[in-house]
Protein backbone atom coordinates (compact mmCIF):
# COMPACT_ATOMS: atom_id res chain seq x y z
CA UNK A 1 0.00 0.00 0.00
CA UNK A 2 1.20 3.89 -0.53
CA UNK A 3 0.91 5.62 2.41
CA UNK A 4 1.83 9.29 2.73
CA UNK A 5 2.84 10.84 6.19
CA UNK A 6 2.77 14.16 7.76
CA UNK A 7 5.16 14.87 11.18
CA UNK A 8 7.75 12.14 9.57
CA UNK A 9 10.63 13.96 11.42
CA UNK A 10 8.96 13.29 14.51
CA UNK A 11 9.25 10.68 17.33
CA UNK A 12 6.36 8.49 16.38
CA UNK A 13 7.17 9.07 13.16
CA UNK A 14 10.65 8.40 12.58
CA UNK A 15 10.12 5.08 13.93
CA UNK A 16 6.82 4.35 11.96
CA UNK A 17 8.30 4.83 8.66
CA UNK A 18 10.73 1.88 8.95
CA UNK A 19 8.20 -0.54 10.32
CA UNK A 20 5.64 0.17 7.18
CA UNK A 21 8.63 -0.40 4.65
CA UNK A 22 9.53 -3.70 6.76
CA UNK A 23 6.05 -4.88 6.24
CA UNK A 24 6.05 -4.09 2.50
CA UNK A 25 4.61 -0.68 2.25
CA UNK A 26 5.43 1.94 0.27
CA UNK A 27 5.87 5.33 2.33
CA UNK A 28 5.74 8.78 0.92
CA UNK A 29 6.31 11.82 2.99
CA UNK A 30 4.42 15.20 3.51
CA UNK A 31 6.44 18.25 3.97
CA UNK A 32 7.36 21.47 4.08
CA UNK A 33 9.50 23.47 1.75
CA UNK A 34 11.67 21.86 -1.58
CA UNK A 35 12.92 20.16 -3.49
CA UNK A 36 12.24 17.23 -2.04
CA UNK A 37 11.07 13.24 -3.02
CA UNK A 38 7.75 13.79 -1.18
CA UNK A 39 4.60 15.65 -1.18
CA UNK A 40 4.93 19.75 -0.44
CA UNK A 41 1.97 21.23 1.71
CA UNK A 42 2.19 24.37 3.77
CA UNK A 43 -0.20 24.53 6.29
CA UNK A 44 0.15 27.86 7.90
CA UNK A 45 -0.03 29.30 4.26
CA UNK A 46 -2.58 26.61 3.45
CA UNK A 47 -1.32 25.39 0.24
CA UNK A 48 -0.61 21.73 -0.73
CA UNK A 49 0.27 19.57 -3.36
CA UNK A 50 -2.97 17.55 -4.24
CA UNK A 51 -2.05 15.78 -6.95
CA UNK A 52 -0.07 13.87 -4.87
CA UNK A 53 -2.38 12.64 -2.78
CA UNK A 54 -4.51 11.08 -5.79
CA UNK A 55 -3.99 7.23 -5.78
CA UNK A 56 -2.36 6.58 -2.20
CA UNK A 57 -3.79 4.35 -0.08
CA UNK A 58 -3.75 5.73 3.38
CA UNK A 59 -3.08 8.85 5.35
CA UNK A 60 -1.42 9.03 8.08
CA UNK A 61 -1.55 12.60 10.09
CA UNK A 62 0.86 13.14 12.91
CA UNK A 63 1.99 16.51 12.13
CA UNK A 64 1.73 19.20 14.91
CA UNK A 65 3.33 22.00 17.26
CA UNK A 66 5.15 19.78 20.29
CA UNK A 67 3.24 20.51 23.69
CA UNK A 68 5.73 20.40 26.25
CA UNK A 69 8.43 22.20 24.19
CA UNK A 70 8.26 25.48 25.96
CA UNK A 71 6.34 27.59 28.95
CA UNK A 72 2.69 28.19 27.84
CA UNK A 73 2.21 32.11 26.25
CA UNK A 74 -0.40 33.17 24.35
CA UNK A 75 1.63 32.99 21.80
CA UNK A 76 2.58 29.46 22.30
CA UNK A 77 -1.03 27.78 22.81
CA UNK A 78 -2.29 29.70 19.83
CA UNK A 79 0.55 27.65 17.90
CA UNK A 80 -0.05 24.33 19.63
CA UNK A 81 -4.19 25.02 18.57
CA UNK A 82 -3.43 26.57 14.86
CA UNK A 83 -0.62 23.79 14.15
CA UNK A 84 -3.12 20.76 14.67
CA UNK A 85 -6.78 22.42 13.52
CA UNK A 86 -5.03 24.03 9.86
CA UNK A 87 -3.25 21.49 9.20
CA UNK A 88 -6.01 18.90 9.72
CA UNK A 89 -9.03 20.75 8.09
CA UNK A 90 -6.29 21.29 4.80
CA UNK A 91 -5.86 17.37 4.35
CA UNK A 92 -8.99 15.96 5.31
CA UNK A 93 -10.72 18.82 2.59
CA UNK A 94 -7.75 17.72 0.33
CA UNK A 95 -8.29 14.32 0.27
CA UNK A 96 -12.25 14.71 0.77
CA UNK A 97 -12.24 16.43 -2.85
CA UNK A 98 -10.00 13.33 -4.86
CA UNK A 99 -10.79 12.02 -7.64
CA UNK A 100 -9.30 8.64 -6.75
CA UNK A 101 -8.79 9.24 -2.56
CA UNK A 102 -7.62 7.01 0.22
CA UNK A 103 -8.94 4.66 1.84
CA UNK A 104 -8.02 5.16 5.35
CA UNK A 105 -7.21 8.15 6.91
CA UNK A 106 -5.46 7.69 10.32
CA UNK A 107 -5.33 11.35 12.03
CA UNK A 108 -3.94 12.52 15.50
CA UNK A 109 -4.86 12.92 18.42
CA UNK A 110 -4.62 12.61 22.04
CA UNK A 111 -6.18 11.46 25.69
CA UNK A 112 -6.26 14.55 26.57
CA UNK A 113 -9.63 14.60 25.26
CA UNK A 114 -10.40 13.08 28.69
CA UNK A 115 -9.13 16.07 30.87
CA UNK A 116 -8.52 15.59 34.23
CA UNK A 117 -10.66 13.05 35.41
CA UNK A 118 -9.11 11.96 38.97
CA UNK A 119 -9.53 7.93 39.20
CA UNK A 120 -12.59 7.40 36.51
CA UNK A 121 -11.65 4.47 33.92
CA UNK A 122 -12.42 6.15 30.75
CA UNK A 123 -12.77 4.69 27.65
CA UNK A 124 -13.37 5.95 23.97
CA UNK A 125 -16.98 6.34 24.59
CA UNK A 126 -16.51 8.40 27.63
CA UNK A 127 -17.64 11.96 27.79
CA UNK A 128 -15.10 14.94 27.13
CA UNK A 129 -13.63 16.70 29.78
CA UNK A 130 -12.50 20.24 30.47
CA UNK A 131 -8.97 22.57 29.87
CA UNK A 132 -7.05 23.67 27.21
CA UNK A 133 -5.96 20.47 25.48
CA UNK A 134 -9.57 18.98 25.71
CA UNK A 135 -10.74 22.12 23.49
CA UNK A 136 -7.47 21.61 21.36
CA UNK A 137 -7.98 17.87 20.85
CA UNK A 138 -12.05 18.43 20.44
CA UNK A 139 -11.19 21.20 17.22
CA UNK A 140 -8.41 18.70 16.27
CA UNK A 141 -10.62 16.05 15.42
CA UNK A 142 -13.37 18.13 14.33
CA UNK A 143 -11.44 19.06 11.66
CA UNK A 144 -11.29 15.57 9.83
CA UNK A 145 -15.45 15.85 8.92
CA UNK A 146 -14.68 16.27 5.60
CA UNK A 147 -12.70 13.23 4.98
CA UNK A 148 -15.38 10.91 7.15
CA UNK A 149 -18.31 13.06 5.13
CA UNK A 150 -16.41 11.68 1.81
CA UNK A 151 -16.23 7.99 2.55
CA UNK A 152 -13.29 7.54 4.09
CA UNK A 153 -12.56 5.48 7.00
CA UNK A 154 -11.01 8.06 9.59
CA UNK A 155 -9.96 7.20 12.82
CA UNK A 156 -8.69 9.41 15.96
CA UNK A 157 -5.08 8.08 17.21
CA UNK A 158 -5.47 9.46 20.61
CA UNK A 159 -2.39 8.80 21.77
CA UNK A 160 -1.00 8.53 25.73
CA UNK A 161 2.35 9.08 27.02
CA UNK A 162 4.65 7.33 24.56
CA UNK A 163 7.31 5.70 25.92
CA UNK A 164 10.92 5.61 23.63
CA UNK A 165 14.82 6.44 25.89
CA UNK A 166 14.79 8.55 22.61
CA UNK A 167 12.37 11.14 23.18
CA UNK A 168 9.38 12.35 25.15
CA UNK A 169 8.08 12.24 28.66
CA UNK A 170 10.72 9.11 29.53
CA UNK A 171 13.80 10.70 27.79
CA UNK A 172 13.55 13.40 29.95
CA UNK A 173 13.30 11.78 33.14
CA UNK A 174 15.74 9.07 32.32
CA UNK A 175 18.82 10.62 33.24
CA UNK A 176 17.88 11.54 36.58
CA UNK A 177 16.72 8.17 37.51
CA UNK A 178 19.62 6.91 36.75
CA UNK A 179 21.59 9.30 39.39
CA UNK A 180 19.22 7.85 41.82
CA UNK A 181 17.50 11.06 41.81
CA UNK A 182 13.77 9.40 40.55
CA UNK A 183 11.04 10.99 42.16
CA UNK A 184 6.94 10.70 41.89
CA UNK A 185 5.21 13.78 41.28
CA UNK A 186 3.48 15.46 43.84
CA UNK A 187 1.46 12.83 45.43
CA UNK A 188 1.74 10.61 43.04
CA UNK A 189 -1.97 9.66 43.08
CA UNK A 190 -2.46 11.15 39.16
CA UNK A 191 -3.14 7.92 36.60
CA UNK A 192 -0.42 8.07 34.08
CA UNK A 193 -1.75 6.43 30.66
CA UNK A 194 1.87 5.25 28.66
CA UNK A 195 2.20 2.74 26.01
CA UNK A 196 5.60 1.77 24.12
CA UNK A 197 6.59 3.44 21.35
CA UNK A 198 6.57 -0.33 19.69
CA UNK A 199 3.52 -0.62 20.34
CA UNK A 200 2.04 2.29 19.52
CA UNK A 201 4.10 2.12 15.88
CA UNK A 202 2.40 -1.51 15.65
CA UNK A 203 -1.14 -0.42 16.52
CA UNK A 204 -1.00 2.52 14.25
CA UNK A 205 0.27 -0.22 11.27
CA UNK A 206 -2.80 -2.92 12.55
CA UNK A 207 -5.46 -0.08 11.85
CA UNK A 208 -4.68 0.63 8.64
CA UNK A 209 -5.82 -2.86 7.93
CA UNK A 210 -8.71 -3.46 10.40
CA UNK A 211 -12.31 -1.51 10.14
CA UNK A 212 -12.12 0.68 13.12
CA UNK A 213 -13.36 4.11 12.41
CA UNK A 214 -13.60 7.03 15.32
CA UNK A 215 -11.66 7.28 18.33
CA UNK A 216 -8.97 4.39 19.77
CA UNK A 217 -7.50 4.95 22.39
CA UNK A 218 -3.62 4.34 21.85
CA UNK A 219 -2.07 3.28 25.40
CA UNK A 220 -1.57 0.23 27.03
CA UNK A 221 -4.00 -2.37 29.22
CA UNK A 222 -2.57 -1.16 32.13
CA UNK A 223 -2.63 2.59 33.14
CA UNK A 224 -0.96 3.34 36.53
CA UNK A 225 -0.21 5.94 39.09
CA UNK A 226 2.79 8.29 38.78
CA UNK A 227 3.75 6.67 42.36
CA UNK A 228 3.69 3.27 40.49
CA UNK A 229 5.55 4.48 37.16
CA UNK A 230 7.94 6.31 39.31
CA UNK A 231 8.44 2.89 41.64
CA UNK A 232 8.10 0.75 38.69
CA UNK A 233 10.74 2.72 36.14
CA UNK A 234 13.48 2.61 39.25
CA UNK A 235 13.24 -0.88 39.53
CA UNK A 236 14.04 -1.74 35.91
CA UNK A 237 16.69 0.76 36.72
CA UNK A 238 17.66 -0.78 39.81
CA UNK A 239 18.20 2.84 41.32
CA UNK A 240 16.11 4.25 44.31
CA UNK A 241 13.36 6.61 43.41
CA UNK A 242 11.85 7.57 46.79
CA UNK A 243 11.56 10.94 46.19
CA UNK A 244 9.03 13.51 45.93
CA UNK A 245 9.03 16.88 43.69
CA UNK A 246 6.24 19.21 45.82
CA UNK A 247 4.00 20.39 42.81
CA UNK A 248 4.84 23.93 43.17
CA UNK A 249 8.39 22.93 41.48
CA UNK A 250 7.56 21.40 38.30
CA UNK A 251 5.05 24.94 38.26
CA UNK A 252 7.79 27.33 38.91
CA UNK A 253 10.22 25.84 36.32
CA UNK A 254 7.65 25.09 32.91
CA UNK A 255 4.46 27.66 34.29
CA UNK A 256 1.52 26.14 36.62
CA UNK A 257 -0.40 25.45 33.05
CA UNK A 258 1.69 23.75 31.31
CA UNK A 259 2.79 21.68 34.54
CA UNK A 260 -0.55 20.65 35.84
CA UNK A 261 -1.87 19.55 32.41
CA UNK A 262 1.89 17.42 32.04
CA UNK A 263 2.30 15.87 34.99
CA UNK A 264 -0.16 16.55 37.28
CA UNK A 265 -3.43 15.42 35.11
CA UNK A 266 -4.81 12.35 36.08
CA UNK A 267 -6.40 10.15 33.51
CA UNK A 268 -6.93 6.54 33.73
CA UNK A 269 -7.61 5.50 29.99
CA UNK A 270 -8.26 1.86 28.59
CA UNK A 271 -7.53 0.85 25.03
CA UNK A 272 -11.18 -0.52 24.32
CA UNK A 273 -12.06 -0.15 20.62
CA UNK A 274 -8.08 -1.81 19.96
CA UNK A 275 -8.41 -4.68 21.72
CA UNK A 276 -12.11 -5.04 21.56
CA UNK A 277 -10.97 -5.89 17.76
CA UNK A 278 -8.48 -7.84 18.51
CA UNK A 279 -5.47 -5.97 18.73
CA UNK A 280 -2.96 -7.72 20.65
CA UNK A 281 -0.16 -6.25 23.09
CA UNK A 282 3.55 -6.93 22.68
CA UNK A 283 3.81 -4.70 26.05
CA UNK A 284 0.47 -4.67 27.83
CA UNK A 285 2.13 -3.68 31.17
CA UNK A 286 4.00 -0.38 32.24
CA UNK A 287 7.06 -2.86 33.04
CA UNK A 288 6.94 -4.18 29.65
CA UNK A 289 7.08 -1.43 28.11
CA UNK A 290 9.46 0.27 29.89
CA UNK A 291 11.96 -2.12 29.35
CA UNK A 292 11.13 -2.28 25.67
CA UNK A 293 12.05 1.43 25.59
CA UNK A 294 15.56 0.83 27.33
CA UNK A 295 16.22 -2.23 24.99
CA UNK A 296 16.00 0.17 22.52
CA UNK A 297 18.09 2.20 23.82
CA UNK A 298 20.61 -0.70 24.37
CA UNK A 299 20.83 -1.28 20.90
CA UNK A 300 21.35 2.22 19.55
Amino acid sequence: MDIAITGASGLIGTALIPALERSGHQVVRVVRGGPHDGISWDPVAGTIDATGFEGIGAVIHLAGAGIGDRRWSDKVKRRILTSRVDGTRLLATTLAELNRPPSVFLSGSAIGYYGDRGSELLSETSAVGTGFLTDVVTAWEAETAPAAAAGIRTTFLRTGIVLSADGGALAKLLPLFKLGLGAKMGNGKQWWSCISLADHVAMTTWLLENEVAGPVNITCPEPTTNATFTKTLGQVLERPARLAVPSFGPKLVVGAELAEALLFTSARVEPLAATAAGYQFAHPTLEDSIRSALAVDSNS
